[in-house]
């Protein structure tokens, strides 16, 4: 080869290596990525944008987007700082096209497991390719997991409650923090009617588990409202929320359900409901008050 040419290499069908002369001292190689597979460098090559279909949203919708918008905004400006910790799901997929629309100052970060879906991988794929901007991922770190596995087995969460939630506390809790560590402000995109819990969530509270503020702008959309926002928006989802799946996390720990059933009972079902947490969102014992039994008027 001389110093006048390059050279194309395809190796397995997976990467394109161009070889190009620098100098006289040696050659630079340029990986371009495809097939599926995330690009070598850091910004996202431009491509031609798929076509999105917009349709008129009802008046509701067009309310809980203003509101959702105007909360994202004002969390800027309150803290300047802000990351979006995106779970992939459904309402992900509204509050990241409204992020990405009126607020695109928020970073975005999301944590695989090491046990996620085939299907979730390839919607994050999807969602960068779409929006044309990185979302951050966080992984566990591996000597705990190896740890973990050691101690309770490849599949120990099935093993009791103290086990699941300290597979969560390895694989989701401990990147979590890294990802919020150093910003002011987090946002979640949870709803109030997923949980009894969540539905006594405010907009914007300060988080003492993580030492930041949390934002929720997403408290009042129903699961109606969010799937015609994703319909009328052509919006990319999960494809297992066509298969029975309403509510998706790791794979060992998710499954579909009938129709009807509450939506987060595929999460952990082999728990009972009040265990059925990953820990990164609070949970609030609901203590009931004492009445003293009332007593019975003697005649005198």
């Amino acid at each position: 080869m001389t110093e006048q040419m390059g050279l194309s290499l395809v190796i397995s069908g997976l990467d394109t290596v161009l070889i190009s002369p620098t100098d006289r001292t040696g050659i630079s190689f340029v990986i371009r990525s495809y097939n599926g597979r995330r690009p070598s460098s850091h910004p996202l090559k431009k491509s031609k944008k798929p076509h999105m279909s917009v349709e008129p949203l009802s008046p509701r919708l067009e309310s809980l987007v203003q509101q959702t918008r105007a909360l994202l905004e004002q969390a800027v400006r309150d803290y300047q700082d802000v990351v979006y910790s995106n779970s992939l799901g459904a309402e992900a997929m509204v509050l990241t096209d409204i992020l990405c629309t009126y607020a695109p100052e928020i970073e975005m970060f999301t944590l695989d497991t090491g046990r996620l879906h085939d299907e979730t991988l390839a919607l994050l794929d999807r969602i960068e390719r779409r929006y044309q901007r990185r979302i951050e991922v966080y992984y566990p770190d591996a000597k705990q997991i190896e740890q973990y596995v050691r101690d309770n087995g490849i599949n120990g969460f099935y093993l009791g409650v103290e086990e699941r939630q300290s597979c969560c506390a390895i694989r989701k809790i401990e990147p979590f923090k890294r990802a919020v560590a150093g910003h002011k402000a987090w946002v979640t995109g949870v709803r109030r009617e997923q949980s009894a819990e969540r539905a006594m969530g405010e907009p914007v509270a300060w988080d003492d588990r993580y030492g930041l503020w949390k934002v929720s702008p997403m408290l009042d959309w129903t699961e109606q409202d969010v799937w015609a926002y994703i319909h009328a928006r052509s919006l990319p989802y999960n494809a297992l929320h066509d298969k029975g799946y309403p509510s998706i996390g790791c794979a060992p720990c998710t499954r579909a359900i009938e129709p009807g059933a509450d939506p987060r009972s595929g999460r952990w079902w082999w728990e009972n409901p009040e265990s059925r947490e990953c820990g990164l969102q609070p949970r609030r014992r609901v203590i009931p008050l004492k009445v003293e039994p009332r007593r019975v008027a003697t005649a005198t």
